[in-house]
């Protein structure tokens, strides 16, 4: 266990969990140690977390004067921690009231911010109140649990100014999206993890002063992610949408189906959402209420390609082919819902991968855009083609299935083992509509009007490449261009590929 020690010779303790980029994690409590926050719900696996114990609590030292405690004060622990790790500049992640700390941190050091996320954080910094009428509409959500009516009561004693443990302990099911045994595990550590003494200093007379902070933060260069539970009674989606307008470049993001603690609620939803935001070379949109992640190559001036990927994959399947596309164009891949590092919201359709490509290009602004799909997204991108003229300026269709019925039909789908970085349930959906799909997809492929290229992967593919060229046949002016690579054209036969895409005008480097 590495310790340090700060300005004042307090000697302070972390943990470190993961291998990566280094991410100082603030844990809140107030005054919690920082084993409840343990992987992050597997952030770990993509970042190096650097869990700091406060001082006084878990593995760190007590000071020798209590007024140290104040959280203010504590701004310069962050920074002694900072300098330890040898760090420019620092990611920083804060949950619950350590958003506090962060907020100051980041009034107080801004030039040694990279990236700031806070995760269902308290306001007092910022000097956002907390409206006991916007809390008890979250509590309300939670009507039908066995347990709501007990913990409202408790609840209503605290919103009155009346606090003791037994209250908080009849609350804590609010904090949690599911009361099972693992948030009940989970609850139960907190009174020992808490220092009392530390947690009443915290928030102490003078911590906060936001007529200070508030004119700092509105000229905070990092980018920052505010993260609220869709069901969080103490950061309530609409506080925590104030919080972030306060920042010029702030993210605000909603988890569903979460309440405090998201990381637990849903750990899979909770990580692509950071690690979305964390990583510089991904970038989200919204479109039609569902998160989108995508990355980008090229010059912003040039003439924009949107690349759409297959079932089961994600914009990273384009990066080979991306770089060099960009030579001539600004290159947009993203992942379609359920993929990737977007929103998994677990109802999937061709339709609704349409029009996830649909709000993408409206979202990005991108009418007009050259529009290269694979299997999937070449079904998406041509049932939006053929709906919405205008959208796509110039279309490529590789191995997409023409939406004729599978015969023999496939089986009932059985999901892997293995940690998948798709949600499963895209599969048995698709290949539900696969055995019996719209008729209208190939109905209407006539009413395509863009320059359209079908790109087959020869007798290899499984995709019937007759089906394909009739395919070509029924979208007018169509061409067809067959490549003896399998499903996977672009990522086998690149150089043919990108070939195949200049004879059809749209330039790479050779």
């Amino acid at each position: 266990m590495p310790t340090f020690h700060t300005y004042d010779g307090t000697e302070l303790a972390y943990h470190l969990v993961g291998e990566g980029t280094p991410l100082i994690c603030l844990p809140g409590g107030a005054m919690r140690a920082s084993a409840y926050l343990g992987t992050l719900g597997g952030l770990a696996e993509h970042r190096q977390l650097v869990l700091i114990d406060l001082r006084g609590t878990g593995d760190s030292a007590a000071p020798d004067d209590p007024a140290t405690y104040r959280c203010d004060r504590q701004t310069a622990d962050v920074e002694a921690l900072r300098a330890h790790l040898g760090l420019e500049h620092v990611d920083l992640l804060a949950h619950s009231a350590a958003g506090e700390l962060a907020a100051l941190y980041a009034a107080r050091y801004p030039h040694r911010l990279r990236n700031l996320v806070l995760v269902a954080p308290t306001t007092r910094a910022a000097g956002l109140p907390a409206p006991v009428r916007e809390s008890r509409e979250a509590a309300a959500l939670r009507s039908a649990e066995p347990w709501y009516e007990d913990a409202l009561a408790a609840l209503e004693e605290i919103w009155a100014g009346r606090m003791d443990d037994g209250l908080r302990t009849r609350t804590r099911p609010f904090m949690y999206a599911r009361w099972d045994a693992e948030a009940q595990e989970h609850g139960a550590a907190s009174p020992a993890q808490i220092n009392a003494e530390a947690a009443a200093r915290y928030a102490g007379e003078g911590a906060f002063d936001p007529a200070a902070t508030v004119p700092a933060l509105r000229t905070l260069a990092a980018p920052v992610l505010v993260l609220a539970g869709e069901y969080d009674t103490i950061l309530t989606p609409d506080r925590a949408a104030g919080l972030a307008a306060l920042f010029p470049h702030a993210e605000f993001a909603v988890q569903r189906g979460a309440a405090h603690f998201p990381w637990i609620d849903d750990p899979g939803a909770f990580t692509r959402v950071v690690e979305a935001f964390l990583d510089p070379e991904v970038h989200s949109v919204r479109a039609g209420g569902t998160r989108l992640a995508y990355r980008v190559w090229g010059d912003p001036a040039a003439p924009p390609l949107v690349l759409a990927h297959g079932r089961c994959g994600n914009s990273t399947d384009w990066a080979h082919i991306a770089p060099r596309l960009a030579a001539a164009h600004r290159v947009y891949a993203f992942d379609f819902r359920g993929h990737g590092l977007s929103d998994w919201p677990g109802r999937y359709s061709f339709e609704l991968f349409r029009d996830d490509l649909h709000g993408f290009l409206e979202a990005r602004n991108l009418a007009g855009a050259t529009v290269i799909g694979h299997s999937m997204g070449g079904a998406a991108a041509y049932l939006l083609a053929e709906r919405h003229p205008g959208l796509i300026g110039r279309l490529v269709i590789e191995e997409a299935p023409p939406l004729i019925p599978l015969d023999p039909p496939r089986p009932v789908p059985r999901r892997p083992d293995e940690r998948l970085d798709f949600d499963w349930p895209v599969v048995p959906a698709i290949d539900a509509q696969l055995n019996a799909p719209d008729p209208a997809g190939r109905e209407l492929l006539g009413e395509i009007d863009v320059p359209t290229l079908v790109i087959g992967g020869g007798p290899s593919s499984r995709i019937a490449q007759e089906d394909l060229a009739a395919m070509a046949r029924a979208i007018p002016g169509a061409e067809l261009v067959t490549i003896d690579a399998g499903h996977l054209v672009h990522t086998e036969r690149p150089e043919e590929f990108l070939a195949a895409l200049r004879s059809f005008g749209i330039q790479s480097v050779d």
